[in-house]
């Protein structure tokens, strides 16, 4: 099956596979993609190359192939009997080199079930008002907290952390650093 056209119709289903399958684009259909880009292939062909595509694209995506295991995976695939062609082989890079990082944030953003910091804020202020005359000007960390989904509302949450609760954050951060260091050099 050549690809004519520089490998146009396939790199349209490679595009259609991803707009269907990781950026959630319901619009995209199989009898859209088989009657835009492959009108003349028979159901069944079409169905055989639609499913290859999206096994290979499936395998691609969960392994998060840089270009040296993508290279050697593409190799084998073009081995392989029923495999695939050098020519698709190359639309198939193109492809990946183009959209690896967007659907690599779609699939980590699809295995999300909770919130996850979308963004971080800190000021120190002086304190210009409080109940207890000692606390006037005393400095404060306010800390501001962006928490949610990438495709949902998000939640603000402000922190007003004194000078003791900056410390005990400052010493749990340092045993996380700690921890985290020990498993470095322990594997």
């Amino acid at each position: 099956m050549a690809e004519g056209a520089g490998g146009r119709p396939l790199v349209g289903l490679l595009n259609g596979i991803a707009q269907a399958a990781y950026y959630s684009n319901s619009e995209i259909t199989e009898q859209l993609l088989r009657r835009e880009l492959y009108p003349e292939l028979p159901e069944e062909d079409f169905r055989a190359l639609l499913e290859k595509m999206k096994g290979i694209l499936r395998s691609i995506a969960s392994a998060d192939m840089d270009f040296n295991q993508l290279e050697a995976f593409l190799t084998a695939q073009t081995k392989k009997q029923r495999g695939i062609t050098p020519e698709q082989a190359t639309v198939l890079t193109k492809f990946w080199k183009n959209h690896k990082l967007k659907i690599r944030e779609s699939l980590v953003n699809q295995s999300r079930w909770e919130n996850s910091l979308k963004s971080l804020s800190w000021r120190v202020d002086l304190k210009s008002q409080s109940r207890h005359l000692d606390q006037i000007n005393a400095p404060v960390a306010i800390v501001e907290l962006e928490l949610g989904k990438s495709d949902q509302e998000s939640e603000f949450i402000c922190l007003e952390l004194d000078e003791t609760k900056v410390s005990q954050v400052l010493k749990k951060l340092t045993e996380i650093e700690d921890s985290i260091s020990a498993l470095n050099h322990s594997s």
